[in-house]
């Protein structure tokens, strides 16, 4: 059987990672996206409501039975201990889904899983579970004008966001491969995706290119 590779897909807010998440998939990966496992737990009716409620109070649930994701933000920022009590329900239920969906990706023939996480850099436990960490990487000045532009958030409120992830350098530091997505066009960024991997075996073929 041939190997798996399993690479560690990361980058701070506004930096395009997800975009290269997606490029990755056109290119025959499969993408394990653990932000997106993290929303589903904390969706109405997910296995994280109710230790939530229980732990944080029904303030923290909106009327539709979803985590309120943007009062709880505010309350992790504000509280480190708040931030750990989270932690400690949502990450084993995400931990679970993502061993489910990385088996399902490798019965299904998939040889490159790409783990698209945010906090990548800042987990104890990522960094021993992948091959090699990619990063994707721009200024900061355009990270917080693409969020500006994308939210409803003010730039101070993006800066806070930053400042509670892994500093650039940081980041930088533990990448064995980074892509850069700052000033370049849509069709650019895909070739230096594409280039990037046919190194993990990825078929260019499957490569589409449209306008940015």
């Amino acid at each position: 059987m041939a190997r798996v590779v399993r690479l560690g897909l990361t980058g701070g807010i506004g930096s395009g990672k997800s975009t290269v998440a997606a490029c990755l998939a056109e290119l025959g990966a499969a993408v394990i996206d653990a932000d997106a496992i993290a929303r589903s737990v904390t969706a109405a009716g997910g296995p994280a409501i109710e230790p939530l409620r229980a732990t944080f109070g029904n303030k923290m649930i909106t009327p539709d039975g979803a985590l309120d994701r943007q009062q709880m933000r505010s309350l992790v920022f504000a509280d480190a201990s708040a931030r750990q009590r989270l932690e400690a329900i949502v990450h084993p239920l995400v931990g679970q889904e993502t061993r489910r969906q990385t088996e399902t990706a490798v019965a299904a023939g998939h040889r490159c899983l790409v783990f698209d996480v945010p906090l990548l850099v800042e987990s104890p436990h990522w960094r021993s579970r992948v091959d090699q960490v990619l990063v994707v990487d721009c200024s900061e000045p355009t990270q917080i004008s693409r969020v500006v532009a994308r939210s409803q958030l003010d730039p101070e409120a993006v800066q806070a966001i930053m400042q509670a992830q892994s500093p650039r350098l940081r980041r930088l530091q533990a990448a064995d491969a980074v892509i850069w997505n700052d000033g370049i066009s849509l069709t650019d960024l895909r070739t230096q995706v594409a280039a990037l991997a046919a190194t993990f075996g990825l078929s260019l073929a499957n490569t589409t290119v449209g306008p940015h």
